[in-house]
């Protein structure tokens, strides 16, 4: 059992950036960033390969260019620089986690992954 505790999230004005934390209690093989607003299903944001030695990194096209994923393998940690935030990106952030080998295409599906953090929020207003 892996637990993940998030954190780093906010309050911003459009433009602004923040950086999430999400700390891992032991190994994994993949970490992700999902959220959530209001009446949405969540989504996936950002995820990483953190045991494979590659750090291939994978964005929502929303997201491309604005956030960027990366990782501590020997800190079981995975961070999310968020820049140039738009109101849009308002929700309930989730870190998520899984150590088990699946394919890529699986990467933002929330059932490929075990573990979940508790949420931490980011709110972005105009």
């Amino acid at each position: 059992q892996v637990q993940l505790v998030e954190s780093g999230g906010g309050a911003v004005q459009a433009g602004g950036s923040l950086r999430l934390f999400c700390v891992a209690s032991g190994s994994t093989y993949i970490m992700g960033w999902f959220r959530q607003a209001p009446g949405k299903q969540r989504e996936g944001v950002a995820a990483i390969y953190t045991q494979t030695g590659t750090g291939e990194r994978f964005y929502t096209d929303s997201v491309k260019g604005r956030f960027t994923i990366s990782s501590d393998a020997a800190k079981n940690t995975v961070y999310l620089q968020m820049n140039s935030l738009k109101p849009e990106d308002t929700a309930m952030y989730y870190c998520a986690a899984d150590n088990t080998v699946r394919g890529a295409s699986l990467r933002f599906a929330p059932s490929r992954y075990n573990y979940w953090g508790q949420g931490t929020q980011v709110t972005v207003s105009s």
